[in-house]
């Protein structure tokens, strides 16, 4: 089965934003609530810049969608930059450059700016700035949040937390204790977290957390930190051990590594593997003879084995590094001198982990939704309940189960 492709186009400063979306099937009911919802939840978050007071993202469907329906071709969507009337000028899709034009020559230690004009022989880093800038990901939660919608609708759920920010780091949490939390605490826990203006659902971690991004901007710095993304109810047999490009947990890695600043992915406990022995980690596994059900009583290894989903918890922790644009900048060279030279910018998110969660929200939901369609894949949204149904009822794995966690769910909630 043909599963989901997406693709984002527009620069930072330029007219706006597009995202296409390919492969959700037809029928699928959208919500456009929703969907905004999730952009105005990515522009969120303490420690963001000036601009998140400019821009006001709002997604204008243009293909894909009739009468709040999909109708099976691919969806395009477009984000308006609200700062493009002062960029309109310099960053002119046509004719020539403004006399006064002032190029960026200085690279920013930790970006992609010299690594990039270097690669595309540009003399002027906005040509990389403009793209590689994260102003893109707009566009991915948008894309990311239809896609949510299609996991909702076969009842998976996702969610994230922030677990560090700076030297700051939340020990128990939420998804440390899916094993044994209810399903009105995972509720409540749910709420706390996107109450919060760091995203974290306890409440002295995120105050030490806000205090940490103070001293940061403070000290004209920048902070980073780490998001957890959790995501319940993915079936059994998403994925492949068969062929390395196939496997899962690879699959995850890839797109949340393409998120601007993440820099290392871990699934399940991660890195802390290393810390225990094999009879320590490696989750136990028992049969229920009343649901005539496999389970197990540990979750390690993030409902990932051999890159095939296990029916578990999904678990998937990102790093992401301090930004790299400073108000007290690093040593670099001008590009077009030589000459030892120190970039200046008054406009920059002190942190924004916060707004990585849900990026890497809707990151994964794009992995799943895709999974799901090649698994259980059909032209109409019946034909894929049906697809879907008729393969975990055989297998004695109801994914109907009802998991009810109230009014959490992030697409009609504020």
């Amino acid at each position: 089965m043909s599963g989901i492709s997406w693709k984002t186009a527009g620069e930072s400063h330029g007219r706006g934003l597009i995202g296409i979306i390919e492969g959700i099937p037809a029928g699928l009911t959208i919500s456009e609530q929703s969907i905004q919802h999730e952009l105005k939840r990515r522009q969120k978050g303490y420690g963001r810049s000036e601009r998140m007071k400019i821009e006001k993202d709002h997604a204008e469907f243009i293909s894909g969608i009739r009468f709040g329906q999909t109708i099976g071709s691919p969806i395009c969507l477009y984000i308006e930059n609200k700062d493009w009337v002062n960029w309109s000028e310099e960053m002119a899709t046509f004719g020539s450059p403004p006399a006064d034009l002032e190029k960026v020559t200085v690279p920013r230690p930790g970006h992609a700016d010299l690594a990039g004009s270097l690669k595309y022989h540009h003399l002027d880093i906005r040509n990389v700035i403009e793209r590689a800038s994260a102003r893109e990901t707009a566009a991915r939660v948008a894309v990311g949040a239809v896609a949510k919608q299609l996991l909702e609708f076969f009842n998976l759920r996702i969610f994230s937390e922030v677990i560090q920010i700076g030297k700051i780091r939340h020990t128990n949490p939420v998804w440390k204790n899916l094993q044994s939390i209810s399903e009105n605490d995972l509720g409540t826990a749910i709420n706390q977290i996107e109450k919060s203006v760091v995203h974290c659902s306890d409440e002295a971690v995120a105050n030490r957390m806000i205090e940490a991004i103070d001293t940061a901007r403070e000290r004209g710095d920048s902070l980073g930190g780490r998001v957890t993304v959790i995501a319940l109810h993915a079936p059994i047999g998403l994925g492949s051990y068969s062929q390395w490009d196939l496997r899962l947990d690879g699959l995850f890695a890839q797109t949340l590594m393409s998120i601007p600043a993440i820099k290392a992915v871990e699934i399940g406990m991660g890195s802390e593997l290393a810390d225990h022995y094999g009879s320590e980690v490696h989750d136990e596994i028992f049969w229920d003879k009343q649901t005539t059900k496999y389970f197990r009583k540990t979750n390690h290894a993030g409902g990932i084995e051999g890159g095939v989903s296990n029916g578990e918890p999904i678990i998937i922790t990102s790093t992401m590094k301090p930004i790299p644009t400073l108000m007290h900048p690093l040593s670099s060279v001008n590009i077009e001198q030589k000459t030892p030279e120190k970039r200046y910018k008054k406009r920059s998110d002190i942190c924004s982990v916060p707004s990585a969660a849900i990026i890497a929200e809707a990151s994964v939901a794009l992995v799943l939704a895709d999974q799901l369609c090649k698994k259980f894949g059909g032209d109409s949204i019946g034909e894929m309940k049906d697809n879907m149904e008729n393969v975990l009822y055989d297998r004695q794995l109801d994914i109907l189960q009802t998991f009810s966690l109230g009014d959490w769910r992030l697409g009609l909630t504020d």
